[in-house]
C-alpha cells in the first residue's frame, strides 16, 4: 500500500512563493513518475507538472516559467517550487505517482494523496 502525503501549501500574497512537498511511505515508489494537480472551488481537477523518474519533466502552459517540479528519489519525495504566485493558483493542490506514466492525464496516476490548500491573496 503507497501512501502520499502533502505539505507546504498555505496563505501567500500575490508575486510570492510557495515550495510543495509530497512524501510517499509504505512501498518504495523512487521509480515511479510523479505528478501534481490542482482543483480549484467550483472547477474540474487540472495538471499542474510532472516528472519522470529519470528526472523527465512536462508542465501545464498555465504555471510553465513559473513552477518547478523535482523529485528526490533517495527520500522517495517530490516538489513543487511554485513563484510568482497569482490568485488563480489558489487551489487544493494534489499529488501523484504512477508506475510509468508521467504527464497531463489524471486517471493514468495509481495513487493519490489527500492534497494541500495554497491561497493567494491578491
Amino acid at each position: 500500500q503507497v501512501q502520499l502525503v502533502e505539505s507546504g501549501g498555505g496563505l501567500v500574497q500575490a508575486g510570492g512563493s510557495l515550495r510543495l512537498s509530497c512524501a510517499a511511505s509504505g512501498r518504495t515508489i523512487s521509480r515511479h513518475a510523479k505528478g501534481w494537480f490542482r482543483q480549484a472551488p467550483g472547477k474540474e481537477r487540472e495538471f499542474v507538472a510532472a516528472i519522470s523518474w529519470t528526472g523527465s519533466t512536462y508542465y501545464a502552459d498555465s504555471v510553465k516559467g513559473r513552477f518547478t517540479i523535482s523529485r528526490d528519489n533517495a527520500k522517495n519525495a517530490v516538489y513543487l517550487q511554485m513563484n510568482s504566485l497569482k490568485p488563480e493558483d489558489t487551489a487544493v493542490y494534489y499529488c501523484a505517482a504512477d508506475p510509468f506514466y508521467y504527464g497531463p492525464l489524471e486517471y493514468e496516476y495509481d495513487y493519490w494523496g489527500q492534497g494541500t490548500q495554497v491561497t493567494v491573496s491578491s
